[in-house]
């Protein structure tokens, strides 16, 4: 197993990584000349061009090459430009292993092939159907059919096709027609063998293990993936040992597979470090397991081994590695990564661009993570949700909303994952009547039959004020499809809205349910609290939370208790309760005990609570200003006058608060004092009636 280095967060990421060195991405101008190319003189004209620019190096304008000059049937060119590559990436590999298949050329194509396995690299889905068809004979055949089967592209069609052919014109499993039944097997019943020796624990004993071999233990442990069943894949390892086959790199790697995709890292790694051989392949799904299960730290240590022994890194390494970056937040790694992705050739993949721009966002680079999006040919509904996300998170709502326009425009289908995007843009902004056309629009496609997307929907009414329509879908979807979340989104609902006998009775029919409350639920429920100032409700609820449950309190957990008490006029309660937190009380704990400091005039509480927020947050001017209020009411004025001094010697200044309306599907904005709006006349008329109705009102009570 590699040794986990101490200094990794210290060093330069890709210091070990052994990418191609190529130029970088060639100007979209210069690549679209291909296509005025009918002739060969014209072709070698723009391929001088090239090379005086040092163009000739990079792999995305030399593949374009590759394919024009074997078009127009020079095929010898095309392999001097191949060989003219001090260092091919996949996409030269692909671009003439196709071109020599084409042309007949098997022996070259299988060389070709040779040459790039032992580099550790690997042709793409769409090429293995042209190795394939090189094939001299059953022995070779099978040899890349392991192959196949290791990378994943024997569920591909055309691949699938093609070891048919092989497979019938050289033998192999006795005639073609096996390797259809055995695919037709591993697709309906093997799947109902596995399903049932694992649940009934006689796994073992459903297998004729004479007739197991490594084919069949590979499609045995894809299902078990398939099934999400981790005793069944254990079962198959157990096989593996009993067959011997532990030596085969390709069962190996199957069983790396699985162990990663159903989460369990100790077997993983186990594996990993036991195996002699280890390919990219194997590389890759270490690497994108610790990704997927949030180790980033332990991925890139991963990915630095993997440079240190010498196997490149391709497309299937970057995206793990983007992915691990972005978890960090660590935008220096996401540029040195960029840039060899770049060098390396792997730009011209939608998949790599839509991790960028990921990666870019979750680093704080909105304006990088655009560039790359702009930059895109062929944008997928990935693309777009991946930017419109990244402006969401932002809170730039406006610009999601105007991307999430022109997607439209563009006449791209929105998948559920960008409607759940761009529903909190709505709602940040207010805008119910976009939440009513996204919804109509969700019914449309059917989307909203999907849990998640009904629940986003919930969310966003109950934001917007209509707790009644987030209720109706809440009734709407079926008792036994409702899920955690949908139930915790609910109660918070009526929670936010001061409804809390709703809240609770939500609560009690969960409990009833087969679902168990959680760390979110808890939440809701003692928000209700809050709103309500029940103070031994609250405290039953939490006490339940821990001793019942087993839900261990968080900082939110802890501030609803502080702001339940302070309150209700139990300053030193939850000053008590602060001081006996298991973990470091944060500035959301620290508020809203300062501001039931100021709401009961509790002055020295206020200090102490004031001087562990003011060193928390030194640059939140509403710090400063509620202790000087709370001074005021005290009257101590020097304090009051401190307060003021240290706002303007840091120089900082209050926000204004911000509210709005929309009405007629139009937003219109108020601040304090505010005459910019141009009915404001009229605002502040109709305000003053209601003032002088309140006072009438007000009197005629005290009467």
């Amino acid at each position: 197993m590699f040794q986990r280095s101490p200094h990794i967060l210290h060093s330069p990421l890709l210091k070990c990584l052994h990418f191609p060195a190529t130029q970088t991405t060639p100007f979209s101008t210069l690549s679209s000349l291909f296509s005025l190319c009918t002739e060969p003189r014209k072709l070698q004209q723009i391929h001088a061009r090239f090379v005086l620019q040092g163009l000739h190096q990079n792999p995305t304008l030399s593949s374009q090459l590759i394919d024009r000059y074997a078009n127009l049937g020079l095929l010898g060119r095309s392999e001097q430009v191949f060989n003219s590559v001090t260092d091919p990436s996949p996409v030269l590999y692909d671009a003439i292993i196709r071109k020599l298949s084409e042309f007949g050329q098997l022996e070259k194509t299988l060389l070709v092939y040779n040459d790039m396995v032992m580099k550790s690299i690997y042709p793409d889905g769409n090429t293995y159907p042209f190795v394939l068809k090189s094939c001299s004979d059953a022995r070779i055949g099978g040899k890349i059919h392991g192959h196949v089967v290791k990378l994943g592209f024997d569920s591909y069609d055309l691949v699938g096709a093609a070891l048919v052919d092989m497979y019938g014109r050289y033998g192999g499993f006795g005639n073609a027609g096996e390797v259809v039944d055995e695919m037709s097997v591993w697709e309906g019943g093997l799947d109902f063998s596995i399903s049932e020796a694992s649940q009934s624990g006689k796994a073992m004993e459903k297998l004729e293990l004479e007739s197991v071999n490594s084919v069949t233990v590979i499609n045995l442990l894809r299902s078990s993936v398939d099934l999400n069943s981790l005793e069944a894949g254990k079962a198959v390892h157990c096989v593996v040992v009993v067959r011997n086959l532990c030596e085969d790199l390709s069962v190996n790697t199957a069983l790396l597979s699985m162990y990663a995709k159903l989460g369990d890292l100790k077997y993983a790694e186990l594996l990993f470090g036991k195996m002699p051989d280890k390919d990219s392949v194997v590389w890759n799904i270490m690497i994108s397991a610790y990704a997927r299960n949030r180790h980033p730290k332990e991925s890139l240590e991963l990915l630095r081994c993997m440079g240190r022994s010498g196997v490149r890194a391709d497309l299937f390494t970057a995206i793990p590695a983007i992915s691990s970056i972005a978890q960090l937040r660590a935008v220096d790694w996401g540029k040195q990564m960029h840039a060899h992705v770049i060098r390396n050739g792997s730009d011209y993949q939608v998949s790599i661009h839509n991790s960028l721009i990921d990666m870019y966002c979750a680093c704080d680079d909105l304006n990088s993570a655009r560039k790359i999006f702009d930059l895109v040919p062929n944008k997928t509904v990935v693309s777009w949700s991946a930017m419109i996300k990244g402006y969401v998170s932002h809170d730039q709502s406006l610009d999601a909303l105007s991307l999430f326009a022109k997607m439209k425009v563009d006449g791209l289908v929105v998948d559920f994952i960008t409607v759940i995007n761009i529903l909190p843009a709505c709602v940040n902004l207010g805008a119910l009547e976009n939440v009513k056309y996204l919804h109509g629009y969700s019914m449309k496609l059917s989307l909203n039959s999907l849990s998640s997307v009904n629940t986003a929907f919930l969310v966003s009414y109950a934001k917007c004020g209509c707790i009644e329509m987030a209720r109706k879908l809440f009734d709407e979807e079926n008792i036994n499809t409702k899920d955690v979340i949908t139930w915790n989104s609910m109660i918070s609902a009526y929670a936010k809205h001061g409804d809390w006998s709703r809240s609770f009775e939500l609560y009690h029919q969960m409990k009833n349910s087969s679902l168990k409350p959680d760390q979110v639920t808890f939440l809701g429920v003692l928000t209700a609290c809050v709103n309500a100032g029940l103070v031994q409700e609250g405290k039953e609820r939490f006490k339940e939370m821990v001793e019942k449950y087993d839900c261990q309190p968080s900082h939110e957990h802890y501030a609803c208790m502080v702001d339940l008490l302070g309150r209700a006029r139990h300053v030193n309660e939850a000053r008590e309760l602060v001081k006996s937190m298991p973990f470091r009380p944060d500035a959301r704990v620290w508020g809203p005990l300062l501001s039931a400091c100021k709401l009961h005039s509790e002055t020295g509480v206020a200090e102490f609570a004031a001087e562990k927020l003011i060193t928390m947050e030194p640059k939140n001017p509403g710090n400063y200003i509620l202790l000087a209020n709370i001074y005021a009411a005290a009257g101590k004025w020097d304090g009051v006058a401190k307060m003021r001094s240290s706002l303007r010697n840091i120089g900082l200044k209050k926000t204004p608060g911000l509210s709005w309306v929309e009405i007629n599907g139009r937003q219109h904005e108020f601040r304090v004092a505010d005459r910019s709006h141009p009915r404001s006349d009229g605002i502040y008329g109709i305000l003053r009636n209601l003032e002088w109705e309140i006072k009438d009102a007000r009197d005629r009570d005290s009467v």
